[in-house]
């Protein structure tokens, strides 16, 4: 990292990973050319679980080559006076697995649901049951996370 100075620890990097609203996922395609898409992630220990379609140019991609970064950014502010941005990032680096086991693929929407959407989980049963057939799953398994911090400047 350039700006050492704006490095966190690996556990504020882990910490915003597992907060952060969404994040985008980058991946090469065969041809070489790159691919990113947002994605709302589920952090699970090692491991972040995303939820998609069963078909797709992602998981075309995937399935050639399950290398992926994550990236996601937080905490932002801008400041207009000092032409910045005050932010809180972590870049996530893995290795990405289409789920076809049904008890992990349940285990992962409940950890996804449990983040977006904890005030329903009393329709979650009858959510899987409606759609888990047409629900796929990517487990990333983490290699390394990498964080960055601009924080606010406070008012002299």
């Amino acid at each position: 990292m350039r700006r050492k100075d704006r490095e966190v620890s690996y556990e504020l990097a882990y910490q915003w990973l597992c907060e952060c609203e969404y994040a985008t996922m980058s991946m090469v395609a065969p041809d070489n050319t790159p691919y990113a898409v947002p994605v709302s992630p589920a952090v699970v220990e090692n491991a972040v679980y995303i939820h998609c379609a069963l078909e797709g140019t992602k998981l075309d991609i995937l399935r050639q080559n399950p290398q992926v970064v994550l990236s996601c950014v937080g905490q932002t502010q801008l400041q207009p006076e000092e032409y910045t941005t005050a932010f809180a990032s972590a870049i996530a680096f893995g290795h990405a697995q289409i789920i076809t086991d049904e008890k992990e693929k349940i285990e992962a929407l409940r950890a996804i649901c449990l983040k977006y959407a904890s005030a329903y989980m009393h329709r979650f049963d009858e959510a899987i049951a409606r759609s888990l057939h047409r629900t796929g799953i990517i487990k990333i398994t983490l290699e390394r996370i990498y964080g960055k911090q601009k924080p606010l400047k406070t008012s002299k």
